[in-house]
């Protein structure tokens, strides 16, 4: 009898650790939610000061600076950006990783050197994607060269790549809300 209520006991145990590991919503803490700005950023943690983190009807909104400006977010507490901004000196950058509605420019590409595309133009959801990485990364588009953009329509995604100071960076965006879902550097 020892033996089948041990038994019992340990398997009540068991389904109850099961139970509490399979939550079906994740608890992200307030340190992914600085995580998650900061990979954003490109900002380590030692370049990271006056870090502030406030929560506020279901999101949380993070803010910092470091030496190339001030930043400001808001994440859903499923680590999803919902807005961010970036402040360089006096001039403001802001989008909306929701909806993005950046103005379309028209110039051409300011590659002089080095161009792995002939052709330098791209048409309006390319331009759309080529911004919405430019500011992600709080850059302009005459600050970087060789920049590329392709759409896989499989996955519904671009692909952007361009170079900064000899160092490739390629970024995937979702094509139907032009918000940048990961950025590799090198």
């Amino acid at each position: 009898m020892m033996v089948k209520r041990n038994s019992l006991i340990f398997l009540t145990a068991f389904g109850l650790l099961l139970t509490g590991c399979s939550k079906s919503g994740l608890e992200i803490t307030k340190d992914d939610i600085l995580e998650v700005a900061r990979d954003d950023a490109n900002a380590t943690k030692k370049e990271c000061e006056n870090v502030s983190i406030k929560e506020q009807k279901g999101s949380y909104m993070v803010s910092f600076n470091t030496n190339g400006g001030s930043y400001e977010y808001k994440i859903g507490k499923d680590g999803i950006i919902k807005e961010r901004s970036f402040k360089r000196g006096a001039k403001e950058e802001t989008t909306e990783t929701e909806k993005v509605e950046e103005p379309v420019k028209e110039e051409k590409s300011t590659t002089s050197k080095k161009e792995e595309k002939s052709s330098t133009s791209f048409d309006e959801g390319q331009q759309q994607a080529i911004n919405a990485v430019l500011a992600n990364s709080g850059l302009e588009q005459s600050d970087v060269s060789n920049i590329t953009c392709s759409l896989d329509s499989n996955t519904n995604q671009y692909t952007v790549t361009f170079v900064l100071n000899d160092v490739t960076t390629t970024a995937v965006v979702d094509a139907a809300t032009f918000t940048v879902i990961s950025t590799i550097l090198g």
